[in-house]
């Protein structure tokens, strides 16, 4: 009770809710803008998600890892529905077919990650994740979200609205100086000021924004909200998008074991088997629910590690008052469409930011593989393959059938998957060593002669 009061942790819990704002907040309206739906929809989806993720944040961190790790709708997930809808709008797929079978593979992956969860199975599969796998995975995934935060600090529209959108120079230029703002108080700032460098970010460019654009809202006022089943489009069966889907439900796993595994060292003890079973049962409850409403799925936020690393706030009592706060904002309606007034744009700059902190995370995870000139290979196939196919436009894989070509369109699914292929299938320690081991003799044989030469 006596943490409860301190307004120290409040504060600390602020800058959390600042930071679980940040990140859900666009994720329901670029969704909602994406599959066309109608404003009240849209305010209908985004209060939801408040409830739903500050309720999610408090459960894991009583009950399921207890940690100040972030559970909310999963970034992999998102990138992967943006995606498939600017797929499905080159394929002529019509949206609610989409959304339908989307929440087919949603529910279906709730299922198998409650199976994981109950059962215990996560960490035989966490073995799976080895490091040269995971720092694959952060590296991927760091890239595809700072590409959609890229996007919204350019004034980029999201989903399949871009076809003819252009950069907006004058937003771009106030983003970019919120970012730099944000990236010299992390580096230049005293550690007191440091740990709030994103709510600075998010204020300062807040204000900037109001007095330089017309601000208008992304969303309408609205009194009460009302609770839609199945928004996206009721259950539909198209095999291609349902598989997908399972299959990122399966790599979304990915999220628990970095995030977990990334928190290690500052809570200075291994994950046990039993916080991985109940933070695996608590992500598929959410993800069940999350499928039912027309929310992005669930999972531990990998970029918790950056804002951890940031701030220092690794007490759960801060975090626990975040999610707390969180979820009275999408209790209030007023309060939620008040903070739904945030322009996307320095959401998205002060999130930039945030996840760039990821390429320290993958660089972690490979600093703990042994590489060489012959077995580089088992990291660099899977990360360029990844990267190159993120680059390319959905109309090129049209010739693909369509069972397949929601997969093999995603670069981030096909990186982890290859990186899961290449580490499980070969050894790639046993390769190059004979070749490092001679080249080290010989060195040595040289070094010698020229010793006894001096």
């Amino acid at each position: 009770m006596k943490e409860l009061l301190k307004s120290s942790n409040w504060i600390s819990g602020l800058q959390w809710l600042f930071f679980i704002f940040t990140n859900i907040v666009v994720i329901p309206i670029t969704v909602g803008a994406a599959f066309e739906l109608e404003p009240s929809k849209i305010v209908s989806l985004l209060q939801l998600s408040f409830i739903l993720t500050g309720l999610a944040c408090i459960v894991q961190a009583i009950f399921g890892h207890k940690r100040a790790i972030m559970e909310g709708q999963s970034g992999l997930w998102w990138g992967i529905i943006l995606s498939l809808c600017t797929t499905a709008a080159a394929q002529g797929m019509p949206l609610p077919v989409l959304g339908g079978s989307l929440t087919v593979g949603i529910i279906i992956s709730a299922i198998l990650t409650l199976i994981i969860g109950v059962t215990g199975f996560g960490p035989s599969l966490a073995k799976l994740f080895n490091p040269a796998v995971m720092g694959v995975f952060m590296f991927l995934f760091g890239c595809q979200l700072i590409g959609i935060f890229l996007k919204g600090m350019l004034g980029i529209p999201f989903g399949n609205q871009t076809q003819g959108a252009q950069i907006d120079l004058s937003i771009s230029l106030l983003s970019i100086i919120i970012a730099i703002f944000v990236i010299v108080i992390s580096v230049k700032a005293s550690p007191s000021v440091r740990r709030y460098g994103l709510l600075l970010g998010i204020i300062v460019g807040w204000i900037a924004y109001a007095l330089i654009f017309e601000t208008e809202s992304q969303v309408s006022q609205v009194s009460s909200f009302a609770i839609e089943l199945f928004p996206l489009g009721k259950p539909a069966w198209d095999i291609g998008i349902i598989v997908t889907t399972i299959l990122a439900g399966l790599l979304n796993t990915a999220n628990t074991f970095g995030a977990l595994k990334g928190t290690d060292e500052m809570y200075k003890e291994q994950t046990t088997n039993s916080q991985y079973r109940a933070s695996f049962t608590i992500t598929g409850i959410f993800t069940m629910l999350a499928g039912v409403l027309g929310l992005v799925p669930y999972s531990p936020y990998v970029s918790s590690i950056g804002f951890l690393s940031q701030t220092g706030i690794i007490k759960r009592i801060p975090f626990i008052l975040g999610g707390f706060m969180f979820m009275v904002m999408g209790l209030i309606p007023p309060v939620g469409h008040f903070f739904s007034q945030l322009p996307l744009s320095i959401g998205s700059a002060v999130l930039f930011v945030s996840y760039l902190l990821l390429l320290n995370s993958s660089l972690s995870f490979f600093k703990q593989v042994k590489f060489n000139t012959v077995n580089a290979y088992r990291s660099a196939v899977p990360l360029f393959v990844g990267i190159i196919i993120m680059t390319l436009p959905a109309s090129y894989f049209l010739s693909i059938p369509s069972v397949i070509r929601p997969l093999l369109s995603s670069g981030l699914l096909m990186g982890i998957i290859l990186a899961l292929l290449m580490e499980n299938l070969f050894d790639w320690d046993r390769y190059g060593v004979e070749d490092e081991s001679k080249e080290e003799k010989k060195e040595n044989k040289v070094f010698k002669i020229n010793l006894r030469a001096k």
